[in-house]
């Protein structure tokens, strides 16, 4: 009789399991953290006199991705897995997003590290309203030179606005 009752609680156990497992399981966008490809390049150019300031487009929100060390490494900017941009050093760029919930992320891109480079990101979750501006700060921090950890946090506004304003304006091309 006790082993008659615990063979349908098994099952019942192993269902829920097998249920919750299968709605956890990662889709493309959030097993890669929200970055594109790992072999996508950019080329980037910053501007130090130029700060040109954006504002959100109607229906969208407005997205402001600052890296925040002088002489920096090429860090590629994903949302929802594809690239949108890149930074190099002390600069930002910005972009237009959908409202909603979305995942932003960055990686190193090195062609000189490159096994190292494609474990060196961060990511973080955005969740997006039409008229509103966000700022995410990319940090690099090196404990030797082949050991760095990255790590893109939001900041308020008034903290991200500084950080524009002291940073210079990035250009960026995929690589041919």
């Amino acid at each position: 009789m006790v082993m008659k009752r615990r063979i349908p609680l098994l099952l019942l156990f192993a269902f829920c399991t097998s249920s919750a497992l299968a709605q956890d399981h990662p889709s493309a966008v959030s097993s890669s953290g929200g970055c594109g490809p790992d072999q996508a390049q950019f080329d980037v150019s910053t501007n130090k006199k130029d700060h040109p300031v954006a504002q959100a487009e109607a229906g969208k929100a407005l997205v402001y991705v600052i890296e925040d060390i002088e002489r920096g490494p090429t860090m590629r900017v994903g949302l929802d897995g594809s690239w949108v941009g890149a930074n190099k050093g002390k600069s930002y760029f910005s972009f237009q997003v959908d409202p909603g919930d979305h995942q932003i992320c960055t990686k190193w891109q090195s062609s000189v590290f490159k096994k190292t480079a494609e474990r060196i990101g961060s990511a973080a979750p955005l969740t997006a309203e039409a008229g509103k501006v966000y700022y995410f700060r990319i940090q690099v921090y090196e404990r030797s030179e082949r050991d760095h950890t990255v790590k893109i946090e939001p900041v308020e506004a008034a903290e991200g606005q500084f950080l524009v304003s002291s940073s210079s304006f990035s250009t960026f091309r995929p690589k041919k």
